[in-house]
């Protein structure tokens, strides 16, 4: 995305949680890898798939459960992704218009998927909400669900980046 603001939340490093990996996987940092936010999306090998309705949300898990089966994501891992990504698809029906789509593609040791809408850049980096709240699970469920997550803006819309380590 040229042009595109990234933002970079939500590694359980980040958070101090101990059953996840740094980001930079604990390289010093000389050596620190691109963040989530900074990775380019691949001329090819990227599967896409658009979704406009809360009905478009059971093939969008089936999709990305495929996609991701087909990279070599383990499938305890596959259901985090399907998690993460229907919570985004449906923070994207309940709060903005036009639907959204989803993009998919793997680099080696990760898989990579971005949640593109048109709605405003997400806040990352809260805590759960209390058990009694109705509602704002579904960033903090994402962000303790991924390896990283990133936000970018740019010209075709607000993407949710997500990495998961194969």
């Amino acid at each position: 995305m040229a042009h595109s603001e990234a933002h970079v939340h939500g590694t359980r490093a980040d958070r101090g949680d101990a059953d996840r990996r740094p980001a930079t996987g604990g390289l010093v940092a000389a050596e620190r890898r691109e963040t989530v936010a900074e990775r380019s999306v691949p001329a090819y090998g990227a599967d896409t798939m658009a979704y406009q309705v809360a009905t478009d949300v059971r093939a969008l898990r089936a999709f990305v459960s495929a996609a991701a089966l087909a990279r070599g994501l383990p499938p305890r891992r596959v259901e985090l992704l399907m998690l993460a990504v229907s919570e985004l698809a449906t923070n994207t029906l309940q709060h903005t218009t036009g639907g959204g789509r989803v993009r998919l593609w793997a680099e080696p040791g990760q898989l990579f998927c971005d949640v593109i809408d048109q709605g405003p850049t997400r806040a990352f980096g809260r805590d759960m909400p209390p058990a009694d709240a109705v509602r704002g699970r579904g960033l903090a469920i994402v962000e303790r669900v991924c390896d990283e997550v990133g936000v970018l803006t740019g010209p075709e819309g607000t993407a949710v980046r997500i990495r998961l380590s194969l």
